[in-house]
């Protein structure tokens, strides 16, 4: 059975469902999924897909994840567009894999529900089990809501195929994996135009001339990592290049940062994901009170955009971090990142790290406002400091 045709379509959907919706646009050959709450709903949406005939792609449900990612790798390596998806406990069981699929210049593109990892078990929303990849070479971006998660998935295929380096997109789960909103569908033809095939310059095949992943001597190993770092320094404009073009097509951007009330601020919040929205409530309640605050929303997050985060935070006096993450021993990981990219600038905002929803704890906007208050009168920690 065809399914129907649409085009701009308008629909109620939560998260989850969005990224299929995506994956289903952009069009993989290869897509490798094993089942973990909360990202199974990703998984079941494709399979409805593939099993009306509105979903091409190669399903494979291996036996793990980590078996899924190698399976991305394979496919990858032979000049496939991939996708495959995860959370958590599976994220963390495909590290070994993370590594390779990056070292051998994969363009795969995985959609993670960021969820808390064991142990104690649970299955709620924090930011970890991505944040502690971020060392894996892969790119990383973090969607706030269920239309940033379907315009990014559409988005990373174009950037790791430009780049030859795979790409992990995030939000975090039941937040925005499980909420309902209106999602705008663009349609399958500007799709297929923003991703056009395009031969790749890095794959295996009958006179490629290429291996993958055979033992090499200390010179050439340290000349990949080179490789890996030029391809890496190309993803930040690329990444802006992929929303001046999409904002082109759909009048939604979506660039590397994004601000909010911004252009006077004197207090600013900076965070990733879902936090994103409980901030803007806070930020228009604070204008209406008379506070100049703004948003600074770090949507790609690997690699760090630095010089645009230094001139984005110069002229702010106060910059609180919202962290729903803790690294042991140093606190929120979007904090200590930005004390190592302000460190030595001329006269940096003061800036204040708080672990914010760390396991999901919901942080309401009233919090928010009234920590915005509290910190003009506040000396900055060299650590995160738990939000009460």
């Amino acid at each position: 059975m065809n399914a129907p045709a649409f085009a701009d379509d308008m629909q109620l959907l939560n998260g989850n469902h969005a990224v299929a919706w995506g994956v289903r646009l952009a069009g993989p050959d290869v897509a490798p999924l094993y089942p973990i709450t909360p990202q199974t709903p990703i998984l079941e949406k494709l399979i409805e897909f593939q099993s009306s005939g509105a979903f091409q792609a190669e399903l494979l449900t291996p036996e793990s994840e980590h078996s899924a990612m190698a399976a991305a790798i394979a496919a990858s390596a032979t000049g496939a567009r991939v996708f495959t998806a995860t959370s958590s406990q599976g994220l963390l069981l495909m590290h070994e894999l993370l590594h390779f699929a990056s070292g051998a210049r994969t363009p795969i593109v995985m959609f993670n529900v960021n969820r808390t990892p064991a142990s104690p078990w649970g299955f709620w929303p924090d930011q970890i089990d991505s944040l502690s990849q971020r060392d894996t070479g892969w790119v990383q971006l973090y969607s706030e809501n269920p239309q940033d998660s379907l315009d990014s998935v559409i988005q990373a295929f174009r950037i790791a195929e430009a780049t030859n380096l795979p790409v992990m997109i995030n939000h975090d789960a039941f937040y925005v994996s499980h909420s309902v909103e209106p999602v705008s569908l663009p349609s399958p033809e500007a799709v297929t135009d923003f991703l056009p095939r395009q031969a790749r310059d890095i794959q295996l095949g009958d006179g490629s001339g290429r291996s993958l992943g055979a033992p090499i001597d200390q010179a050439s190993w340290n000349r990949t990592r080179r490789d890996l770092d030029e391809a890496m320094k190309t993803v930040e404009q690329f990444a802006i290049d992929a929303s001046q073009v999409w904002e082109k097509q759909t009048g939604r951007a979506s660039a590397p940062l994004e601000f909010y009330r911004y252009h006077d601020a004197e207090i600013v919040f900076v965070t990733m994901g879902s936090m994103c929205g409980t901030a803007r409530e806070a930020i228009d309640r604070l204008r209406t009170s008379g506070i100049k605050a703004g948003l600074l929303k770090v949507r790609l997050f690997r690699p760090l955009p630095n010089e645009a985060l230094r001139d984005a935070l110069r002229g702010a006096q106060h910059a609180i971090v919202l962290d729903r993450n803790y690294s042991p021993g140093t606190g929120g990981v979007l904090h200590q990142e930005l004390r190592s990219v302000l460190f030595g600038t001329q006269d940096p905002p003061r800036l204040h790290g708080y672990l914010a929803g760390v396991g999901g704890l919901s942080v309401p906007e009233e919090r928010l406002e009234a920590l915005a208050t509290e910190v003009r009168d506040t000396v900055p920690a060299a650590n995160s400091l738990w939000l009460e």
